[in-house]
């Protein structure tokens, strides 16, 4: 959005297919940070990853998927679900606490982490 003025993938590939260089340079810059993304997880995950999934809108963009899996299907299958489906989890999480089988969780909006300062002291200043 920031770079483009727009958050809609068939948009910016719209902008690639006429041949504007900023959008391809642009488009093919996030492809390559959610490959280094998706890369640094298998890691902190010692190399044991089952699947990489891709889902949201981006899964509709078949050039997007196709550069994030060039960098990334070393690591493990890649399967896509496009589509957004926070709707579908909320609804589902609702149905849930309705029906006795999970409690509500109530979230104050204070973050979770308090800063370094006030877990390790002034010496997280230094």
């Amino acid at each position: 959005m920031a770079h483009l003025g727009t958050s809609d993938a068939r948009e910016v590939e719209k902008m690639v297919e006429d041949g504007d260089k900023f959008a391809e340079v642009v488009y093919r810059t996030t492809a390559y940070q959610l490959g280094k993304d998706i890369a640094s997880m298998a890691a902190a995950m010692k190399g044991q990853v089952d699947a990489i999934v891709l889902t949201g809108g981006i899964a509709y963009s078949k050039l997007m998927c196709s550069m994030i899996v060039d960098y990334v299907s070393w690591i493990a299958p890649v399967v896509t679900y496009p589509g957004e489906f926070e709707m579908d989890a909320l609804a589902a999480g609702a149905i849930r606490v309705l029906n006795g089988e999970e409690e509500p969780k109530s979230y104050t909006g204070k973050p979770v982490f308090p800063g370094f300062e006030a877990v390790y002291g002034t010496r997280a200043k230094q």
